[in-house]
């Protein structure tokens, strides 16, 4: 008999992509071995997304269609956890139409794995096992990382924010950090293996250190991050507007590792809507604290998250969306048409936006973004920046992508022993989601 196999499927934000690379350690450990073909896999896993619509959606039909290779292999195991599994509801539809998983549970007891698989191989019922808001955060699982040269870092868990259109705070619990000499000892030991650039995951980052027992910041965080040697990039999502300090900007103007680039949310630029998302700032004040940005760091690149159709906005509202977008030049942007989430205040507003208008303003607003897009890329023609190689390209072999300390994807040719160094690159060629150069 062969070694056991295993496949997950991940669907959502880094933090689905960092618990999936923890849930892979612990299979790992359990003597299985990874495998992307479902047809010989033993164990299947989908870690799912809650926040869009299309999402949970996309999660039904492909555990719909794992029905038939258990029918083929019934041996095979199904499991899903996630965010979609903390919703009763959600569970009770998995568990009356498709009986053919196995195994649910969520996002606060990854741990508890081996013994979700001990459970249902001595019992052969579908185990179920929730954990509602976990308020210990558990230290012990490590990660079978994706990259050897860039890694994820938690560094709080949940969200106290309650945004009216988020089902977060209700899927992942309330904000809890992790204690700074943990996650420290995570950095030195990434380091240690050869790591050069990490990411720092939280709901919102700004908010680290608020649970813990004595008076430790995000930007406290940043400058113990970066006296380890080794890492030589440092990088953070998400943060919240309402809780970015000046002692965060200064820490980002002043620490060389911290990477030139903050992930802003936005999502609106009405006033009135913003009130309604219960984003508790206005777009003044978001306005005002992207110049503090921008004159402290001159070069960074800013990047948003922006909803359209959230229930009740007028062409008007829409339209302060269009003049924001165009006062702070974003370098890019995820861009949503407003989806109903059960179990969400904004599900239940009155004046749900119709859809057809939903598709007209956010075409509307890609044609606003795009060229502002382009136009941020133009600074980069013929200036030399330094780019971490993360992987040979998927339509050229001979060619590599990475990205600038900016975020910025860049394009050029290289071979594939260069993957995980640091190279400087010339940028020649400017297009309005990548850049493209060669290496000096």
């Amino acid at each position: 008999m062969g070694q056991k196999k295993y496949t997950i499927v991940t669907h959502g934000c880094q933090m689905n992509e960092h618990d999936s690379e923890k849930i892979s350690w612990l299979l790992e450990n359990m003597g299985y071995e990874w495998t992307d073909n479902k047809e010989e896999s033993d164990f299947i896993i989908y870690n799912t997304c809650l926040v869009r619509e299309n999402a949970e959606l996309k999660v039904y039909g492909q555990i719909g269609a794992l029905k038939s290779i258990k029918k083929e292999n019934p041996d095979l195991i199904i499991g899903i956890c996630g965010c979609m599994m903390q919703m009763e509801e959600i569970r009770n539809i998995i568990l009356t139409k498709y009986p053919h998983v196995d195994i649910i549970f969520g996002t606060n007891n990854i741990h508890k794995l081996p013994q979700l698989m001990d459970r249902y191989k001595q019992t052969k019922d579908t185990v179920v096992d929730i954990v509602e808001d976990n308020r210990e955060i558990v230290e012990a699982v490590d990660a079978n990382r994706k990259y050897d040269f860039k890694a994820f870092i938690n560094i709080i868990y949940g969200c106290n924010n309650f945004c009216t259109y988020c089902i977060v705070p209700y899927t992942r619990g309330r904000e809890k950090s992790r204690k700074p000499e943990n996650i420290l000892e995570e950095v030195k030991s990434l380091a240690a293996e050869g790591y050069r650039e990490i990411t720092l995951l939280g709901q919102n980052v700004n908010s680290y250190g608020k649970t813990l027992s004595l008076n430790y910041s995000f930007a406290d965080l940043l400058t113990e991050i970066n006296k380890v040697d080794g890492i030589e990039r440092i990088r953070f999502m998400t943060s919240h507007p309402k809780d970015l300090s000046d002692e965060l900007i200064y820490a980002m103007a002043n620490l060389d590792k911290v990477c030139e680039h903050i992930h802003l949310p936005v999502q609106s630029g009405s006033n009135r809507i913003l009130k309604a998302m219960n984003r508790r700032y206005t777009a003044e004040d978001y306005i005002k604290l992207i110049e503090k940005i921008k004159n402290a760091i001159p070069d960074i690149a800013i990047t948003t998250d922006i909803i359209v159709g959230f229930p009740g906005e007028t062409e008007d509202d829409f339209n302060d969306t269009l003049e924001l977008v165009k006062a702070v030049r974003y370098d890019s942007a995820f861009t949503f048409l407003y989806s109903v989430r059960e179990g969400t205040i904004a599900a239940n507003m009155d004046n749900q936006v119709d859809d057809s208008i939903k598709h007209d303003r956010f075409q509307r607003l890609l044609d606003t973004l795009y060229p502002i897009f382009y136009e941020q890329n133009l600074k980069y023609k013929n200036k030399v920046v330094e780019v971490l190689v993360e992987e040979v390209s998927k339509n050229n072999d001979k060619m590599l992508t990475g990205r600038t300390r900016t975020g910025k994807l860049v394009h050029f040719e290289g071979y594939k022993d260069l993957i995980g160094k640091l190279i400087n690159t010339r940028i020649t060629e400017i297009k309005t989601f990548t850049l493209g150069g060669h290496m000096v």
